[in-house]
């Protein structure tokens, strides 16, 4: 498709990558095999897509624009190994999927986080992550504790899997140019979380407590979330964790340490999950 043949959606984020350095550099990342089972998020005008229908055993591109995803069916028609499903990748049945497979995206920025979320989900089902998305989410991804960046959607996935920002992609490559710079990352997913702890549910509740008050120090955001002070102030002692430290600067390990000895202490918090 020429950058003009569709018009693109401002409601969808649409940013159509058109040089085909960087397309080359996306494939070559995402090392696809003729055994591969590739999930293509948000095939746009098919930069990527027909190039991995060359390269992989079955191709699936999931287009929520139905214009695009029209003008994508008729090219396909060449490629038997490759499906365009019109459909939102929000509430795609990703399960229905009967082996494992790779995923390829070039994620809209403004849902990259949700789907993110949605696919640490299906890790169990997902042998790598190869995703473009804004360069500044993808520093909050692969952030260390300690800086401004790291937080909830650091630890959501870090916790599931080993991300790694490969190479960044300016705003020329893309058509219409967008305001903010691009990165390519790397997700490969954990057999096994990075920390075993008694109750995941736990463990995210009280990280998700103490991020929605991350201006305050550890001790005080965890009883501002409904924590007893006295047990949380007991709690951090033992860990060796200072209270006064704020909750950028706890790792991930420290994280399970305070989520197991909440649950020890049978506090009766209510359960949730990352989504």
């Amino acid at each position: 498709m020429r950058d003009g043949a569709v018009m693109p959606k401002k409601h969808l984020g649409q940013h159509f990558l058109k040089d085909k350095n960087y397309v080359s550099r996306i494939i070559g990342t995402a090392e696809i095999g003729k055994d591969d089972v590739v999930v293509e998020i948000g095939p746009g005008t098919g930069a990527l897509t027909f190039q991995l229908a060359e390269l992989a055993g079955r191709v699936i591109a999931i287009e929520i624009d139905h214009a695009l995803s029209q003008e994508l069916a008729e090219r396909a028609a060449l490629y038997p190994n490759l499906t365009i499903i019109e459909a939102d990748a929000l509430r795609f049945p990703y399960e229905t999927i009967e082996t494992k497979f790779k995923v390829v995206a070039n994620l809209p920025y403004y849902i990259s986080t949700p789907i993110l979320f949605r696919l640490m989900e299906l890790r169990h089902k997902i042998t790598s992550l190869t995703i473009m998305l804004q360069k500044e989410v993808a520093k909050r991804i692969v952030a260390l504790p300690g800086g401004k960046d790291y937080g909830m959607l650091s630890i959501a996935v870090q916790f599931y899997a080993v991300p790694a920002i490969v190479f960044q992609i300016p705003p020329g490559a893309f058509f219409p140019v967008p305001e903010v710079n691009s990165a390519v990352l790397k997700i490969i997913p954990r057999e096994k979380p990075a920390v075993a702890v008694r109750s995941e549910p736990l463990f995210w509740s009280v990280i998700k407590s103490a991020f929605s008050h991350r201006r305050k120090t550890l001790l005080n955001s965890l009883s501002m979330a409904g924590f007893p002070k006295e047990v949380t102030e007991r709690i951090l002692h033992t860990a060796g964790i200072a209270p006064l430290v704020r909750p950028e600067e706890i790792g991930m390990e420290a994280w399970g340490k305070i989520a197991d000895a909440l649950s020890e202490q049978h506090t009766g918090r209510s359960s949730h999950s990352i989504d």
